[in-house]
């Protein structure tokens, strides 16, 4: 398909791999493959492979997982975002992949919608400020370079997408792919604002948002795209579309195709996400190029801004995989730095002051302890959604340390440690118990999946806190998005 075709660009759908728990190597493998591929067409002109790595490279299987953004805005350190783009680079490339669509830098007014947890904050100073991620990602551009221009530092680096253009966030009571209604003022002052620092750190793509703007569908709105992202805002990158985006500029998507590819392209959207039908596109993209209804100088726009990020990220000069970056995927010293992300990250509410001693530090040599709730023991449930698939997993569907497992470490030899997911309030009161820990929250969800007017905890959370925490002392820990 890609010789045949000439295509560009290749993207692993969330959750989609070579192989289920596949090794560095076999994604080497696939990438490289199709690389030769795209390197026997007549011009030699290398693809770039793309794969959501959001909180690491989540889709593959034994990398390190990172907290997601919600929680790494909690933790107020723009350089922890670099430290943690800079490894989820280096896994990425030991993969052979060379391009991630992240950051999301949606500014999330409502806690309702289903990304919230894939949004650094409500505060559009923080999602600002988390741009960080960027210089991790791709490296830090030469004092003296041009705004607006892509950079990619080296082999170690990976092209970054900041998302979703523009007002994700921002959707009527928080429904995902919905309308944001607000003046364009307050567009520029909270959505706008971190893509002013996302292209200025020299950021190599920017992805258009499914949702709409008072109404007109982002995929669609020229005066945006072309208009003020591109000629006011001087970005030199590439504007690549949203999975099917085009398709759902039309109610029902795909109602009138030709409408949606004359009004995406139209847009100013250079590179076109396609997981289906690609042929229909160029079939339809090339008719209306061929009928003066696209014209040369958009096309040439377009092809110029992907050669300019292909040609930055030295593609020409290193097609193929490298694949001494191996040893880089699910380090120790990864591991480690996303141990600091988590520790930094948690935010803690007290009940008042403590009448006695605090609760914490937890007593390490308690003779017996409860844990309690559906997410302890849970590995998939604690890495939430864009975790090995694009839903989220429930069980351990990676290799990592479940909550439980980290208590058992952490406790003393002599300490009995007593596993119920949800004991009932008689049960709790007569086994001696020092203290407890309930672990509850929400199962993983992504996107539109995760959208919830209604904000209490679910899987009966509630009632295990209630059971257990009438009778003992109890530290709960809520795991949410």
């Amino acid at each position: 398909v890609v010789k045949k075709y000439y295509i560009g660009s290749v993207l692993s759908g969330g959750g989609s791999v070579p192989a289920p728990k596949a090794s560095p190597a076999t994604w080497i493998n696939m990438v490289d493959d199709l690389q030769k591929g795209a390197m026997s067409t007549r011009l030699q002109i290398p693809m770039m492979y793309g794969i959501d790595a959001v909180h690491g490279h989540n889709n593959a299987y034994g990398a390190t997982m990172f907290p997601h953004n919600i929680g790494l805005g909690a933790t107020r350190d723009p350089d922890l975002a670099r430290r943690i783009g800079a490894a989820t680079a280096l896994e990425v490339r030991a993969t052979g992949i060379q391009y991630t669509f992240a950051p999301c830098v949606a500014v999330c007014r409502d806690p309702r919608w289903g990304r919230c947890y894939e949004s650094y904050s409500e505060d559009p100073k923080i999602v600002k400020a988390m741009t960080q991620i960027i210089f991790g990602l791709q490296g830090q551009p030469p004092a003296n370079s041009t705004k607006g221009v892509p950079f990619i530092a080296g082999q170690s680096n990976v092209a970054a997408c900041a998302k979703h253009f523009v007002g994700d966030g921002g959707t009527t009571n928080g429904i995902d792919e919905n309308n944001t209604v607000i003046d364009y003022k307050g567009l520029v002052n909270i959505h706008m604002t971190p893509y002013f620092d996302a292209i200025a750190k020299g950021v190599s793509t920017i992805m258009v948002s499914y949702s709409s703007w008072n109404g007109m569908k982002m995929h669609a709105n020229r005066f945006l795209v072309s208009e003020v992202l591109k000629k006011q805002l001087g970005f030199k990158g590439f504007v690549i579309s949203d999975w099917q985006g085009i398709d759902r500029i039309t109610s029902p998507p795909g109602a009138n195709y030709s409408l949606s590819v004359f009004d995406g392209v139209g847009a100013g959207i250079d590179m076109v996400m396609v997981p289906e039908n690609f042929t229909n596109f160029i079939t339809e993209l090339t008719s209306q190029v061929k009928g003066g209804l696209i014209s040369m100088t958009r096309i040439n726009d377009a092809v110029r801004r992907i050669l300019t990020v292909k040609f930055t990220m030295g593609l020409f000069e290193y097609p193929m995989a490298d694949p001494s970056l191996a040893n880089h995927f699910g380090s120790k010293e990864h591991r480690e730095l996303a141990r600091e992300a988590v520790r930094k990250s948690l935010v803690l509410l007290k009940n008042g002051k403590s009448a006695g001693k605090p609760l914490l530090p937890l007593d390490k040599n308690a003779p017996k302890i409860l844990v309690a709730g559906t997410h302890p023991n849970n590995l998939g449930y604690q890495c939430g959604g864009w975790t090995i698939e694009w839903q989220g997993l429930s069980g351990n569907s990676t290799i990592g340390t479940t909550i439980l497992q980290a208590i058992k470490f952490a406790v003393s030899p002599s300490t009995e440690v007593i596993y119920q997911q949800n004991p009932d309030a008689n049960y709790v009161k007569g086994q001696g118990f020092s203290y407890a820990i309930v672990v509850v929250g929400e199962a993983p969800y992504a996107e539109m999946n995760g959208d919830n007017l209604n904000l209490t905890i679910p899987l009966g959370g509630g009632d295990t806190i209630k059971n257990v925490c009438s009778s003992l002392k109890c530290l709960v820990i809520l795991i949410s998005g």
